[in-house]
């Protein structure tokens, strides 16, 4: 492969503007559009040595044959053509938003004669006032009921009120109280417009002045004995209480944000969106985006910013983000122009902000987590990867057991392995087995031994055959069913690793002399595919399902390992430290950190544990003494 590209320009040739630019390939389709403050700066980075680029971004370079850019005058201008360009081209280089629903908003039409409040998915009614978005339909029909119960305005649709209007006779939604517009004859249009204002106002702050105002009206009309009057502000109290009370407090009643989280893997993101308005969560939105190519987070946060404020909804005066983009002014000054006044972009560090991101990171990795299951587990998506698996690894059939192993340890102490087995693209969890490691010289040697035992087991047909008689004993016929699920051989064997880690399982492979099955390795970084005596990996799409499945049974091996280091070393320590007296949490963490296990603390002389902040040489020689014993 040629170091240099064929379409690159020369370098005095890019301006050093604000621009877009975009890679296209040789029948002409855009592949990615981009944005950048000075042109020249940013396509330098694609036009690195190909072998210091990312293994994507190598992969789009390649495989484009043209680049064209366009200057323009300022950040801003670049922003908002870069998100027309890739709504106009839709770039498979791009980030791609997986927003499976359009989400219902409370509407009022401001712009009618007699406004009215419906729930909609459009977005863009002229002069309409949007609220939401709301997680569920009918999160929005009961936001309505409750509202009208406080101010009873307009719900029927046009035809309707036009008709009752020019007849004089009220409407059917009217008729059996679910309408009080003005063809209810009940107020006028000027009355019904107060109501509609007090209905926004509400709405857009959910302040309790307005239900003080009105308690303060109750008692003062209970006072007078017009009750009938007081009953409707208890009414209207009531109704807007419950509307309060079903959105949970966060931050104190005058912040209106929106506050963006995002939880990433190399494959996939989540984006949790928390509407808060009056210091109450009104509303969350959530997407899923399919990466491409490596984006950063500050890039995340760019497209998100510019999908969730493309159409009906109205960013506030502040904007909560992980990390501010590089663009954060021109993104505020586009912000600004949608709005009408000015919006800040904020990363939060510290304070009820930050807990709140935290709460909304949580979310977003919930729905990462719950994305890559639900893939994983959907038959055809199942099918799809593994037939992909199969010609991506030039297997003669697809995969349907597969084995993964991990290793985890400690600074080099309480090295475990683990094997997870999936079959049909589901987990076998009852197949999992873990591995004790005595002792090793690193990560290769850890997967050498361990697939050494484990392919120990892969004993002929027939020898396999004869271990399957059944046990009289209970006991023994679970160790019996366990050594016959453990002689299951696997169609592919995968590694977490790169080349080292693959040569080593490959190595064990040929020692062992079984045959028969395909190995491969995942190297995290940029989840390429590792095939024995191979110079170059197997690059998957990056937001196919063979991936994915590969990943995900990566991911459940490097669980699954660390599960159980963990829990032995939770064991070492309680088992072995806690035991000397005055050797408190404190201490014993302090120790741990300094030696890395219990093993090398036991291997330590009484000078070296006396030089441990907060030991001194009393403390040392009983901790060397009971551990010597």
């Amino acid at each position: 492969m040629a170091d240099v590209l064929s379409y690159r320009p020369r370098t005095g040739e890019i301006p050093t503007t604000p621009g877009v630019y975009r890679f296209s390939d040789e029948s002409g389709r855009v592949l990615y559009v981009g944005k950048a403050k000075n042109l020249r700066a940013r396509l330098a980075n694609y036009f690195a040595p190909l072998t210091s680029l990312h293994e994507r971004t190598r992969r789009m370079v390649t495989t484009a044959s043209a680049l064209e850019w366009t200057v323009v005058g300022t950040e801003v201008e670049a922003l908002q053509l870069e998100w027309t360009w890739i709504n106009e081209f839709d770039p498979p280089f791009n980030v791609k938003f997986k927003d499976d629903k359009s989400y219902p908003y409370l509407a009022v039409t401001l712009a009618d004669e007699a406004p009215r409040a419906l729930m909609t998915r459009t977005a863009g009614i002229r002069g309409a006032r949007y609220f939401g978005p709301y997680p569920q339909v009918w999160a929005v029909q009961q936001t309505i009921e409750l509202m009208l119960k406080a101010f009873p305005i307009r719900t029927c649709n046009n035809a309707n009120y036009k008709r009752a209007m020019q007849s004089g006779k009220p409407c059917f939604a009217s008729q059996i109280g679910r309408c009080f517009g003005p063809c209810s004859h009940r107020v006028s249009i000027e009355e019904h417009r107060a109501r509609v204002d007090q209905f926004v106002s509400f709405m857009g702050s959910q302040d309790r002045k307005l239900i003080n105002k009105l308690t303060s009206e109750m008692k003062e009309a209970a006072a007078e004995q017009n009750y009938e009057i007081a009953a409707k502000r208890r009414d209207q109290v009531l109704a807007l209480t419950a509307i309060l009370e079903k959105s949970a407090v966060v931050l104190r009643d005058t912040v209106d944000i929106d506050l963006f989280a995002i939880e990433q893997d190399e494959l996939a993101a989540a984006v949790q969106m928390f509407i808060v308005r009056g210091g109450r969560v009104r509303g969350v939105r959530g997407w899923m985006l399919d990466k491409e190519l490596d984006v950063s987070t500050g890039d995340l946060i760019d497209s998100v910013m510019q999908t969730a404020y493309t159409g009906a909804a109205v960013p506030p005066r502040e904007i909560i983000v992980p990390e501010l983009p590089d663009d954060a002014e021109a993104m505020e000054t586009w912000l600004a122009g949608i709005s009408h006044r000015k919006v800040r972009i904020v990363a939060a560090q510290r304070g009820e902000k930050a807990a709140l991101l935290a709460t909304a990171t949580q979310n977003a990795k919930q729905a990462l987590m719950l994305y890559k299951t639900r893939r994983s587990s959907d038959f055809v998506a199942r099918s799809k990867a593994l037939e992909d698996i199969q010609e991506a690894l030039g297997m003669p059939a697809a995969p349907l057991r597969m084995e993964c192993y991990d290793v985890s340890h400690l600074s080099g102490t309480n090295i475990v392995a683990s094997m997870v087995v999936f079959e049909d693209g589901l987990p076998r969890k009852d197949d999992y087995r873990r591995f004790s490691i005595p002792e090793s010289t690193d990560d290769t040697d850890s997967i050498y031994r361990t697939l050494m035992r484990r392919l120990a087991y892969l004993v002929p047909d027939d020898e396999a055959a004869e271990s399957t008689h059944p046990v009289v004993s209970s006991e023994s016929g679970q160790i019996q069913e366990k050594r016959k699920k453990f002689r299951y051989q696997p169609n592919l064997l995968i590694v977490d690793g790169g080349q080292p880690q693959v040569a080593a399982a490959a190595r064990a492979l040929a020692d062992s002399g079984v045959t028969g099955i395909q190995l491969c390795g995942i190297a995290k970084r940029l989840e390429e595919i590792w095939l024995p005596d191979s110079d170059y990996p197997v690059i998957l799409p990056r937001n196919s399902d063979a991936l994915f499945l590969i990943q995900r049974i990566r991911d459940e091996a490097h669980r699954f390992a660390i599960t159980h280091q963990r829990a032995r070393r939770k064991k070492d320590i309680s088992s072995v430290l806690n035991e000397i007296p005055g050797l408190g949490p404190a201490r014993v963490k302090v120790l741990l950190q300094h030696f890395g296990s219990v093993a090398r603390l036991k291997e330590a002389s009484e000078e070296s544990i006396a030089e441990v902040r907060g030991v001194g040489p009393q403390l040392a020689a009983t901790i060397h003494e009971h551990l010597r014993a």
